[in-house]
């Protein structure tokens, strides 16, 4: 056990010196911990969740194709129109955010949605960085709230084994979707106090032309096909997986015939390899640990702390979460901790599902503290960058302390009452 204990926290260590290596990091870790033979040649496939990794691989292919077609462009347009002024431009371009980045990659709404609203900052001579940084924290909050929302989502369905339907209505009750929507109506309120000064009116052009329906329909059949899905009883293991790869490869097929190679090599390059490889590590260096006993002996730490206290339980684990991940990596962070939690809830006599809720809230909102917190804040700043603006850690705590704090504590509350009480 000593062992793999010195062996994963160097593993975390590295992943947080080295952030451009993690993959390769977390690579040579596991091939370390089946060397040492702390788990054994044997288990490495059954560890790997080839579900998670299809659904993420798959659904990034298709939210690639989403984008070249422009409808996220237009859809943005056609939410211009509607506002009067630009703090509720600000606003709604981040709630619009929120709501793409719920079936869509936080990183890639960012980069659908930030040109929008350099365009309107240019055309209005103000400054973007506030508009951006909006942008970012609500994409990051959303991503929580469905299966296809962000890869911790689609981490806790696998290991949970929860479908998509599960984060609307899971065994009766309100589920994360709900808990993520109430955050982002609280922090909606806190957007519009922050940018209450900008009440200038706003002007549109014209509307962007989308140059494919076909995208749109994919992505669509994507999340119409995981609901159904939720339904099938004895259902195979991998069906997520087989949905998402699936109608990506109806997409390339259909890229190809339009375009070519060249319809094939785009939407196959935009895939983050690096997650998928830094995922399928981390599987096998998670299950090393629980080889060797750790998991359950951090389980049994968080137990002796809490004194058998479910809600100090629940509080420990959101609110630690939430300081973590302003720092860390939350994919690194919920892979590892979801076993520890499951642990804690076996020694609790417990199911599992009101501590689960509480680590993807306080992970996954917790980025929203700072700059490096979250892979969305870190894209939004480099676009900005690209464009001329820097942006301090004040600038980004100022709208980041305020929105987090609001998002959680609503989100945090909500858990509580609905799966604690």
């Amino acid at each position: 056990m000593i062992t793999a204990i010195i062996l994963f926290v160097l593993t975390y260590v590295l992943l947080l010196l080295l952030p451009k290596y993690r993959p390769y990091v977390a690579l040579s870790s596991a091939v370390l911990f089946v060397a040492l033979r702390i788990l054994p040649v044997g288990n490495i496939l059954g560890e790997i969740d080839f579900n998670v990794l299809m659904m993420i691989a798959g659904t990034m292919g298709t939210v690639s194709l989403f984008i070249d077609s422009k409808m996220p462009a237009l859809m943005a347009d056609v939410l211009l129109e509607k506002v009067p002024n630009v703090k509720w431009a600000i606003t709604s371009l981040a709630l619009f955010a929120g709501i793409v980045s719920a079936f869509v990659d936080n990183v890639a709404t960012v980069l659908m949605v930030a040109p929008v609203a350099l365009a309107i900052a240019k055309k209005l001579n103000i400054n973007p960085v506030p508009m951006i940084i909006a942008i970012a924290v609500s994409s990051n909050l959303q991503g929580a709230a469905t299966l296809v929302g962000d890869t911790t989502s689609i981490l806790l369905g696998g290991y949970a084994g929860m479908d998509f339907i599960d984060f609307f209505v899971f065994q009766g009750k309100p589920s994360m979707f709900w808990a993520v929507e109430l955050g982002a109506l609280v922090s909606m309120f806190v957007l519009l106090w922050i940018f209450r000064k900008e009440d200038r009116k706003i002007t549109t052009g014209a509307r962007t032309a989308v140059t494919d329906y076909v995208p749109s329909v994919l992505l669509g059949g994507t999340i119409i096909l995981l609901i159904l899905a939720s339904f099938l009883p004895s259902k195979p293991d991998l069906i997520n997986g087989y949905i998402c790869m699936g109608l990506f490869a109806v997409g390339l097929l259909y890229n190809a015939v339009r375009h070519g190679a060249s319809g094939i090599v785009k939407p196959l390059k935009d895939i983050d390899y690096d997650t998928l490889l830094l995922l399928a590590g981390l599987f096998v260096v998670i299950g090393g640990i629980k080889a060797a006993g750790v998991i359950d002996e951090l389980a049994a730490l968080f137990v002796r702390i809490s004194g058998d206290n479910i809600f100090l339980i629940y509080t420990i684990i959101v609110w630690a979460s939430v300081i973590l991940s302003a720092f860390i990596d939350n994919i690194p962070y919920v892979a590892t901790m979801l076993p520890v939690v499951q642990g804690i809830a076996t020694m609790l006599g417990i199911e599992p599902y009101l501590l689960y809720f509480g680590l993807l809230t306080g992970a996954t909102l917790g980025g929203n503290l700072t700059p490096v917190g979250a892979s969305a804040n870190i894209t939004g700043i480099g676009i900005l960058r690209k464009d001329g603006y820097e942006v301090t850690t004040g600038d980004f705590m100022k709208i980041g302390i305020p929105f987090t704090l609001a998002a959680v504590i609503s989100g945090y509350l909500f858990i509580w009452f609905v799966w604690g009480m």
